[in-house]
């Protein structure tokens, strides 16, 4: 099939599948919602699509690394919910990489189907950067660990069903070496979670305290006091960013969408050329960031990180693609000399700064994206 009609069919899949409703609270960068990621997660699984980049003997699509840009592009644009990231992303190829076949056939396939959600417990309050300084403590009691310790900046854990912990097995030796990897159940007794709320408002962030929590040791990964290993290869696929140039062509459209729907002094905002020439600039950046993608694809520069050697070690994307576009997300915001005025000339036009707002606010992420400070958005003089 040829990329054309590979579009096509996405574009079809979606206009048929995904309810207006769900990608309007997409698209407003409303935070994640269960029951939306839940309901297109099925949508997507029931088509064989749900995993995009896992291998096709794990439920994968077998799409090449163009069709998956292709696929990203188009419900980034169109409002798709995403699918539980810490789970597809992250511990999914963890599990099928390295977990034993019990493990994957306990977990993959809730993961594909959307009815099992992951959290990611790695940071805590004294070890975020330097994770290997974490605390948390995980004891053999026969064939279970007893862990006790805190998370921090847990994203959804309040609605997920699953937590991927760091916990320290060992004191000896570097820090490093006495690190391993578990999987808990986020129902289990001694776990309490709170809520960690936001500059914008929103819940997605939480602490998680674990006491005396009881772990079976099946639940394992890989080898006792290996994890930091395996956290490497997990945190390698985090950092792994596709620049957010599918997300920067919806802000961008929906940025012109409504500069040509309101009107400043006379005429449509989109038809002033102080105004005009500032979006023509975002639009090249934005082209020269998908052109450079295109490029690595191309070229096989950047290749997936769920594929495995024989010797199974996941292999890291590299990232050859800057994370700029982070920074244009947010200049496709608003500036707060205009905020006023695109909210009270159209009645949609908080669409266009609600979402480079929310990302604003939230958008430290995994330390990948510079802290930003003062004013967002198009600068512009009436």
């Amino acid at each position: 099939m040829t990329d054309d009609l590979f579009r096509q069919e996405v574009k079809a899949f979606i206009a048929a599948e995904l309810p207006r409703d769900m990608a309007a609270r997409t698209l407003l960068g409303y935070h994640p919602h269960r029951p939306d990621v839940e309901f297109w997660t099925a949508k997507l699984h029931a088509r064989g699509w749900s995993a995009m980049s896992w291998p096709v003997e794990y439920g994968g699509p077998g799409w090449t690394l163009n069709q998956r840009h292709i696929f990203e592009e188009e419900c980034f644009i169109a409002g798709c919910p995403a699918v539980n990231p810490q789970a597809f992303a992250l511990v999914g190829p963890i599990i099928y990489a390295l977990g034993t076949e019990a493990q994957k056939q306990r977990f993959l396939p809730p993961i594909l189907q959307g009815t099992h959600f992951w959290a990611q417990g790695f940071s805590e309050p004294n070890s975020g950067s330097d994770l290997a300084s974490l605390k948390t403590r995980a004891i053999r009691d026969g064939d279970e660990y007893v862990v006790n310790g805190q998370k921090i900046w847990t994203s959804e854990a309040h609605y997920c069903d699953w937590i991927f912990l760091l916990v320290r097995t060992s004191t000896e030796g570097k820090p490093q070496a006495g690190i391993s990897f578990l999987l808990a159940d986020l129902k289990s007794p001694g776990i309490t979670i709170r809520p960690i709320i936001g500059i914008d408002g929103g819940h997605i962030l939480n602490e998680v305290f674990l006491e005396d929590v009881r772990v079976p040791a099946e639940n394992l990964i890989g080898e006792e006091n290996k994890g930091w290993t395996y956290a490497k290869q997990l945190l390698g696929a985090e950092r792994t960013h596709s620049a957010e140039v599918p997300r920067c062509k919806g802000l961008l459209a929906r940025a012109k969408a409504v500069a040509a729907a309101i009107t400043a002094r006379g005429r449509p905002l989109i038809d002033n050329p102080h105004f005009a020439r500032r979006l023509a600039q975002l639009e090249i950046e934005i082209l020269a960031h998908d052109l450079e993608i295109l490029n690595a694809i191309f070229k096989r520069y950047y290749e997936e990180f769920t594929r495995y050697d024989s010797d199974k070690t996941i292999r890291g994307t590299k990232a050859m693609v800057p994370i700029d576009c982070a920074d244009l997300a947010s200049d496709l915001g608003v500036d707060a000399d205009i905020f006023n005025l695109l909210n009270s000339n159209a009645p949609n036009a908080y669409i266009f700064a609600s979402g480079p707002t929310y990302r604003y606010s939230t958008g430290v992420n995994g330390g990948i994206l510079p802290a930003r400070t003062g004013r967002i958005g198009l600068h512009y003089t009436f």
